[in-house]
């Protein structure tokens, strides 16, 4: 399994995925087509699938352009709000890319048709998580509450397997962790990780582990953060965490 990132529009992700031994080839989010479908060609394999992380046009407008030129594509997403989807997931369902064992994670908090997208190869494993989870950070509640984004980071996505390699949807890593040290500044672990993504340019991909270590929407149970937050309520510290995050 290979992954190659493609940056987009300003910050975005989308992403190519290689299935080396079934020699075929999956995209996430590939908002900009034409630009995903030239780095397609180079790997000289066949597109087979599309896997939508949500609706937002930044991540889901270029279906309709890839779909149409190349027949016989799986389209997957978590709502009808997909372009040009054709499978709609539900939360653990199952299936295969080639070689590659996925399972859809519905993750509630930023839109109601978010999907995290575990895929496994042997033992190696990766996330997309599209704009539920960043590195340091997560998504915007646009149509989700605390307790919505609590569960699918605290819970869904804190279960994944440590050494799951996170790949997020925005280069957003910089603003994240400088957010990150202003409120969790004690924590060595990510005064390290911020050092490191500081000389890349390219932030992804991070970590599940790393992420529990460092993000704070996932250390809510941490009692600094409760102490800034003041509140010992997982949930509330994560509401209180990210509303200083919308004016940070």
């Amino acid at each position: 399994m290979k992954v190659i990132p493609v940056p987009c529009l300003s910050d975005n992700y989308a992403y190519v995925l290689i299935d080396e031994k079934a020699q075929q080839v999956s995209v996430v989010d590939p908002v900009d087509a034409a630009k995903v479908l030239e780095v397609v060609k180079q790997t000289k394999l066949e597109l087979k699938t599309v896997l939508t992380t949500h609706h937002h046009a930044d991540h889901s407008g270029g279906n309709a352009q890839i779909a149409s030129s190349v027949t016989g594509l799986t389209v997957y997403g978590g709502d009808s709000r997909i372009p040009s989807m054709t499978q709609q997931l539900q939360d653990g369902d199952t299936f295969t890319l080639g070689n590659l064992s996925v399972r859809a994670i519905k993750t509630y908090g930023h839109t109601t048709s978010s999907i995290c997208y575990y895929i496994e190869d042997g033992d190696e494993r990766v996330a997309f998580t599209g704009d539920t989870l960043f590195v340091g950070g997560c998504g915007r509640l646009f149509e989700g509450t605390p307790q919505d984004m609590y569960e699918s980071l605290n819970v869904k996505l804190a279960a994944l397997p440590g050494d799951t390699k996170v790949y997020a949807g925005h280069e957003y890593t910089g603003s994240n962790l400088r957010f990150a040290l202003s409120v969790d500044g004690g924590n060595q672990a990510l005064k390290e990780k911020a050092a490191r993504c500081a000389e890349a340019q390219c932030t992804m991909p991070s970590t599940i582990a790393e992420e529990l270590a460092t993000n704070p929407f996932m250390r809510v149970q941490q009692p600094s953060l409760q102490k800034i937050a003041g509140t010992t309520d997982p949930v509330q510290v994560l509401a209180v965490i990210r509303q200083m995050k919308d004016k940070f």
